[in-house]
């Protein structure tokens, strides 16, 4: 594989896809420390909430952060399941700590884990450029709004609904997508990330 092939995610050769022990640390720790952001979070939520109240779902333009561990945690280890492993584990953690959504979040980590985790399967876990990225926080932002919409919106208007879907996604692309891919990029730079195909 040559460096830009590894680099910007275009491999030559079948991606290894066994998860070594790294990995499972790794990605578990992407996942707890997201954990406890996802928790943090949810009071600057909550102190936002008013600054949006002339159209609530311009919140959701600050959504994009529920659904990075996805992205990153992939993008950096490279193996199938670990959107879902890390966006699942993620909302487990915020959900122990406490929040307003109580246990709902675990089911809204692995939908939207689910939607990260299906782009990458897509690709056969072969690319993970800037594309690819921001196509998984993408389609993470979609299982966002299959989440939320039955679950807290279903009263409302097809305007208002659309309204959220559409602002969640455009957030998992901005946020997850190109945030997460410059986050790991700033990580891979930083020497950090040694003995990781994201290092090469």
């Amino acid at each position: 594989m040559t460096d830009n092939a590894a680099r910007y995610g275009t491999a030559l050769t079948p991606p290894d896809t066994r998860w070594r022990t790294r990995d499972i640390v790794v990605t578990a720790v992407i996942a707890v420390a997201f954990g406890v952001v996802f928790w943090a979070w949810d009071t600057v939520w909550n102190v936002a909430a008013p600054l949006f109240g002339a159209f609530k779902p311009l919140e959701y333009v600050i959504s994009g952060v529920w659904l990075m561990p996805a992205v990153i945690a992939t993008l950096i280890v490279r193996k199938p399941g670990a959107a879902l492993f890390a966006e699942l584990v993620a909302a487990i953690v915020s959900a122990l700590l406490g929040n307003v959504w109580g246990m709902d979040v675990v089911l809204s980590g692995f939908v939207q884990g689910t939607g990260a985790e299906l782009v990458f399967a897509f690709t056969l876990y072969r690319s993970f450029g800037l594309p690819v990225a921001l196509i998984a926080g993408g389609i993470a932002g979609v299982g966002e709004a299959l989440h939320d919409l039955p679950v807290y919106y279903a009263s409302n208007g097809i305007p208002f609904q659309a309204s959220v879907a559409v602002l969640e996604v455009a957030s998992g692309i901005v946020i997850a997508g190109l945030g997460g891919w410059l986050l790991v990029r700033a990580l891979r730079q930083a020497g950090v990330l040694e003995g990781f195909p994201s290092d090469a």
